[in-house]
């Protein structure tokens, strides 16, 4: 078997992170955490899951290097671990939001990742 290229780790390590994205509760979770950090109850009363969904799911994302964490006494707060996962969720949402809103394309795009209701 030949050896796996540059290019081929790269795609690798993409698609391995387009995975991990590809549910919508994560990326609500990544758009709740986008400007600071918050705690697991915090991360329940803006997403609509039962708390042992949410604890799946911030699992996956802190496995998958998506999210880092800490504790604080009996509280766990997440954060992102790279501002790579969000340039890239804003930059795919704009677009998605331009093709989906029309006039507006921004203010929603805004909204799905930063998690600010204008």
């Amino acid at each position: 078997m030949a050896q796996s290229t540059s290019e081929d780790r790269v795609f690798d390590s993409v698609a391995e992170l387009f995975g991990v994205l590809s549910t919508p509760i994560r990326l609500k979770i990544i758009s709740a955490v986008c400007n600071g950090e918050k705690n697991v109850s915090e991360l329940l009363s803006e997403i609509e899951t039962t708390q042992p969904n949410m604890s799946q799911h911030l699992s996956m994302l802190y496995r998958s290097g998506v999210l880092s964490k800490r504790r604080d006494g009996t509280q766990m707060y997440y954060r992102l671990q790279s501002e790579r996962v969000a340039t890239l969720c804003r930059a795919v949402c704009t677009q998605v939001a331009i093709e989906l809103e029309g006039d507006e394309p921004i203010s929603a795009a805004d909204r799905l990742v930063t998690g600010s209701h204008r």
